[in-house]
């Protein structure tokens, strides 16, 4: 969740450097499916939702896919809904091409943040042609991308150089602080009543309006990253809308979200060591040093030249370890961030900065705005900042990578304008079978909540890929996940569930990419 954008980046530019899947064996049975229900009518209290005026989209991606787009406006205030009060959601549709007609699948990737509107497409990418037979609808949540309105509170707050992200001094902090809270009061000036009105629940309504306003009984989900969270809250919510669901790298919903960027911080530590250890194996090729803890210094003097001089007057620690935390979150970026690590130990910095422009959101806050407006009035957080330091302080003695990173990065909520709410009561007692995929070594979403979720929804099936660190990365190119996901989407098969608390079924992970 750290990272709103990624999984844009990742899926749409870098698809092309992954590597082909293992195909291992599975066990499949036929499912149970949910309960037929009657088309829901809409909620007594709402207006009725206006028709859908589709249109050719702008993009290029989602033209080339025969895509339509259009605005769907909805209520404000959902507790309220007739106040009259609206925002546009932006919303794209790939309609089904192949029969039987599956009905409608609603998609999310995460962040809280990210655009959805180019994920209309991802039916292409399920094998067998099942995709074609579901409309895709892509959307950007309230506040996002293409929505009106679109949330900013200071376009160029991620641009460099900043101060260093681990604290050396009490100067140090209090330049964090002061920058942090100073966002914070930024976003409560520019942006309004909508940040009273940007959590999780409003966007699972926003779902539930959509669902209305295409005129389908039910719809089906596919959710990636905190897209899973959106599930599991519109499942809790309406489970008797919700047909088949899809939720890759699963979000634990009883720790969001202080404790789930604690969370986050000691699997980063472990990503990282992992693609540590890789370069280390490939000393030949990056020279960064021949084990774990040599590239380990390597690192550690590169941040320590850059907190004292930032490359270009631009590019400093901070830039420097937002930028190569992305290796955390694909194995198939591996080689190209530690093409540039290299490249950087060496003096070149052109690389490395290009990564950090295009992977960061240097001169666009909208992606990290709606994040914390999401995250910060979701749940309450800490306002003193004695318990931030104190478990930062804790956390970083084992996991030092990404604690203060992580930290600063959500520091604004302790300031947030605008109140948190009590998070849903995340329960799948009353939903039907589901598909969860998550690798073990996931950092983004570490698996422990995929295990917590499975749980909470007692028809679930889990599948693990054992020792991987990629994260969202279903349906790109890995057969055995996929095939997994092509059968459930067309017919509800899935692998029997297993007793106990772990995995239903596995498949290997993506093999490590060569250089």
């Amino acid at each position: 969740m750290r990272r709103p954008v990624v999984l844009v980046v990742v899926v749409v530019v870098l698809v092309a450097t992954l590597v082909a899947g293992v195909v291992s064996g599975l066990l499949i049975t036929r499912a149970e499916t949910a309960a037929p229900v009657r088309p829901p009518k809409i909620e007594a209290s709402w207006p009725a939702p206006a028709p859908i005026s589709w249109a050719a989209c702008t993009t290029r991606a989602l033209r080339d896919a025969g895509a339509e787009c259009a605005m769907v406006t909805v209520p404000l205030d959902w507790s309220k809904p007739r106040d009259g009060r609206t925002v546009q959601l932006a919303v794209s549709r790939v309609a089904h091409t192949a029969s039987p007609y599956e009905g409608v699948m609603l998609a999310n990737p995460g962040g809280p943040g990210a655009s959805g509107l180019d994920l209309a497409t991802t039916g292409a990418s399920v094998p067998g042609g099942i995709g074609a037979r579901y409309d895709w609808i892509g959307f950007d949540p309230r506040g996002v991308g293409a929505s009106r309105p679109r949330v900013s509170c200071d376009p160029t707050y991620a641009n460099g150089p900043r101060p260093p992200y681990t604290p050396a001094t009490a100067a140090n902090v209090r330049a964090w602080e002061q920058r942090s809270d100073a966002y914070a009061a930024a976003c409560g000036k520019r942006n309004g009543a909508i940040l009273e009105h940007m959590t999780t629940r409003d966007t699972a309504n926003d779902m539930e309006y959509l669902r209305i306003a295409l005129g389908a009984p039910r719809i089906s989900y596919y959710g990636y990253s905190y897209g899973t969270y959106l599930g599991e809250v519109y499942a809790t919510l309406y489970p008797g809308r919700l047909n088949r669901m899809v939720l890759d790298s699963t979000v634990d919903p009883t720790r969001v979200w202080y404790g789930s960027n604690l969370d986050q911080d000691f699997a980063f530590q472990t990503a990282i060591d992992q693609w540590f250890s890789w370069l280390a194996k490939h000393d030949g090729t990056y020279h960064l040093g021949s084990s774990q803890q040599a590239v380990q210094a390597s690192y550690d003097r590169l941040a320590a030249r850059l907190a004292a001089s930032p490359a270009d007057g631009v590019f400093g620690s901070a830039e420097l370890a937002d930028t190569l935390l992305y290796a955390g979150y694909g194995q198939n970026l591996w080689p190209d961030l530690g093409a540039a690590f290299a490249e950087a130990t060496n003096g070149s910095f052109a690389t490395i900065e290009e990564y950090w422009r295009g992977l960061n959101q240097v001169t666009d806050d909208n992606g990290y705005a709606a994040y914390l407006a999401v995250e910060c009035t979701d749940a309450a957080w800490p306002t003193d900042w004695a318990t931030w330091v104190t478990d930062a302080k804790r956390v970083n003695g084992k996991a030092p990578f990404e604690t203060w990173p992580n930290t600063w990065f959500n520091a604004p909520c302790r300031s947030w304008p605008a109140k948190p709410s009590t998070p849903v009561d995340v329960s799948g007692a009353k939903v039907g079978p589901i598909l969860m995929i998550d690798e073990t070594l996931d950092a983004a979403t570490p698996f422990s909540g995929s295990l917590v979720v499975r749980k909470l929804f007692p028809r679930a099936r889990l599948l693990a890929e054992p020792g991987g660190t990629s994260h969202a990365d279903s349906l790109n190119g890995n057969r055995c996940v996929d095939d997994t996901i092509a059968a459930y989407l067309a017919d509800g098969t899935l692998p029997s569930r297993k007793a106990g608390d772990g995995p239903d079924t596995t498949c290997a992970p993506l093999p490590t990419p060569t250089p």
